[in-house]
């Protein structure tokens, strides 16, 4: 049998507050402060709760503590992909943004479904969370009804809002996708093909800014086209390639919406003996680390993902600490990197 004084809380074996404070010889509200404010308690007392803690195992109840503070310390991330090197980038910026202990962060990871994404935003909601970060703008009527009933503060990534209604940090993709365009029709091109797969609302909006600077500049046609919604990979790249070579021959340069599609892209025209750019230029998206070591190097649109992480979690915070953010729709642009491939 257990002594009142082991450290074990009656019933549910768990270290208190109270048997903190006691092993450290100071009140329960001192021991509270030096947890949570540790700024506003001296070194000494501070070190002398810190060591009851390790000595006692003590885990901090956050449900508890957020009942009192009507403050939960975790904020929610939702993105379509973990092993996807944008998302790790973002996630990465975020991180950073947040900084060590402050906050919790819950990541979910979407799968690119809004099936998945509902699933995970309603258990994530029953942890009270103080902020939310999305990296979409497009949701199902159940996400957007969720998010508008639980009025907490939420903050889209990667693409920018119409409207400052919607918290957004990130770049216009349907300007990067014609910005694309632009460049390899002024670079001579004509037979522009488009591939794109995972058909997300990225994707989309990239391939609407292709088909508008093909229209402008008459060169639309509709079989240049090769989409699928299938997960982007450099294999599919690969494959798509050869798709459009096979039903548009005389293709002369050929844009993919993501850089590993790219890859596949220029993998496939050289096991066919096909030079790049002299018979065919290929151009990529997101400018991933691989793309500049490709032989030849690829030409991409590098977008400033790190920073989207950063921007939109500093953002974010200012809206949980009650301030009216500067900019609600922060446009960090992008750059056309242009490479050997084109």
């Amino acid at each position: 049998m257990s002594r009142s004084g082991s450290g074990k809380a009656r019933g549910t074996g768990r270290t208190t507050l109270e048997q903190v404070a006691a092993q450290a010889g100071v009140s329960i509200m001192t021991a509270s402060r030096a947890l949570s404010q540790p700024q506003l308690v001296s070194e000494a007392t501070r070190i002398k709760v810190e060591q009851a803690v390790a000595e006692l195992g003590y885990v901090p109840n956050r449900a508890a503590r957020a009942l009192a503070s009507a403050q939960s310390h975790v904020i929610v991330v939702l993105v379509p992909s973990l092993s996807n090197l944008v998302f790790t980038a973002v996630l990465d910026g975020i991180q950073d943004a947040v900084g060590p202990g402050r906050y919790q962060l819950l990541i979910g990871n979407t799968h690119y479904s809004d099936a998945q994404e509902e699933k995970l935003l309603s258990i994530y909601l029953q942890s009270n969370p103080d902020g939310i970060l999305l990296s979409s703008l497009a949701h199902s009527p159940q996400v957007a009804q969720m998010l508008a009933a639980s009025k907490v503060p939420v903050v889209s990534m990667m693409d920018l809002a119409d409207n400052t209604d919607v918290l957004s940090v990130g770049f216009s993709q349907l300007d990067a996708g014609m910005a694309m365009t632009r460049y390899l029709i002024d670079k001579g091109y004509r037979r522009i093909g488009f591939i794109g797969a995972q058909l997300d609302e990225r994707t989309l909006r990239r391939a609407d800014g292709y088909r508008q600077a093909m229209q402008a500049a008459g060169l639309a046609d509709q079989r240049l086209e090769v989409m699928v919604p299938d997960s982007s990979t450099i294999a599919l790249g690969a494959e798509l390639m050869g798709r459009m070579l096979d039903s548009v021959p005389d293709v002369d340069a050929v844009f993919c919406c993501n850089d590993d599609l790219a890859h596949g892209a220029i993998f496939h025209c050289q096991r066919q003996g096909i030079r790049i750019p002299e018979q065919i230029a290929i151009s990529g998206f997101n400018d991933l680390p691989a793309s500049a070591w490709m032989m030849p190097s690829l030409t991409t649109i590098d977008t400033p993902r790190y920073q989207v992480g950063y921007e939109a979690a500093s953002l974010l915070l200012q809206l949980i600490a009650g301030k009216e953010p500067e900019r609600r729709r922060i446009d960090l642009g992008f750059t056309l990197r242009e490479r050997e491939s084109t």
